[in-house]
C-alpha cells in the first residue's frame, strides 16, 4: 500500500497538525480524562485521513476486452442511457457509488488511448442524486481500445468532496489496474459501455477497483 502522490502533503500537514495539538493536551490540559479522550479522537482522525488517501496494491484480471471497475464501492445502477457527450449513443451505464470509508483512489478499466478529456467545475450534490451526473463537479474520460471500441467515464464529486483529480490527457496510453486519479470523499463513477458488452455486474454488488470484473466487451 501506498499514499496517493497528489495528497502527501495535505496528509503530511494533518499528521503534523495532529501531533502538535496531542502534546499540547497531554502536556498543559490539567483534565486527564479530557486530554486523552481529545488526542484518541485526533488520532483516529489522522489516521483515517491516512487511510483514506490509501493506494492499494491490486492484481487486475483486466486487459484486452475486459473492463474492470474504476472504483470501490456499490453498484448503484446498471441501465441503458445515451451519452451525448462523447460516445453520442446508446449505452450500457454502470454507476459505482463510494462512500467514506472507500478506497477513494481510481485506476484504468482497460488498455487503451485517451482521446477525450474535460474537466468540470459544479455543484455539490449528493453522488446518489440523479442530477449529480450532469450538476457536480465532474471528469470525463473517453478511452479508444486497439480494436477502436470506446470506453466512457465520469469522476462525480459529492457533497463532501474537495477535489477531483484525473491523469487523463488526450494521447496517453492508458493500462488497466494502474492510478488514473482519487476522488477525495464521498463520489461516485458512472462507466458508459458498448450496448452489446457482457454486463456482469448487478445493481447492490459491491466491487473493488482492478479487481472486479464490470464487463467483457465482444
Amino acid at each position: 500500500m501506498k499514499i496517493d502522490k497528489d495528497s502527501i502533503f495535505e496528509v503530511s500537514v494533518t499528521l503534523v497538525f495532529s501531533i502538535i495539538l496531542i502534546t499540547i493536551l497531554l502536556t498543559h490540559i490539567i483534565y486527564p480524562w479530557f486530554s486523552w479522550t481529545a488526542s484518541a479522537v485526533l488520532l483516529l482522525l489522522a489516521v483515517a485521513n491516512l487511510l483514506f488517501h490509501r493506494v492499494p496494491d491490486r492484481k487486475c484480471p483486466g486487459g484486452g476486452k475486459t473492463v474492470t471497475s474504476v472504483a470501490d464501492g456499490q453498484i448503484v445502477e446498471v441501465d441503458r442511457q445515451f451519452e451525448k457527450e462523447w460516445i453520442r449513443q446508446d449505452c450500457i451505464k454502470v454507476s459505482t457509488y463510494m462512500d467514506f470509508f472507500d478506497v477513494h483512489a481510481n485506476f484504468w478499466p482497460v488498455d487503451g488511448t485517451v482521446e477525450y478529456f474535460k474537466y468540470y467545475k459544479g455543484r455539490k450534490r449528493f453522488a446518489f442524486s440523479p442530477k449529480a451526473s450532469e450538476e457536480n463537479e465532474h471528469s470525463c474520460t473517453g478511452i479508444v481500445l486497439p480494436d477502436g471500441q470506446k470506453v466512457f467515464f465520469k469522476q462525480l464529486a459529492g457533497s463532501f468532496a474537495r477535489r477531483i483529480v484525473s491523469y487523463s490527457q488526450p494521447g496517453l496510453q492508458t493500462k488497466a489496474g494502474e492510478q488514473c486519479g482519487i476522488i477525495k470523499f464521498g463520489s461516485r463513477v458512472d462507466m458508459y459501455l458498448p450496448l452489446d458488452a457482457g454486463i456482469e455486474v448487478k445493481k447492490g454488488d459491491i466491487v473493488r477497483a482492478c479487481e472486479s470484473v464490470i464487463a467483457r466487451l465482444r
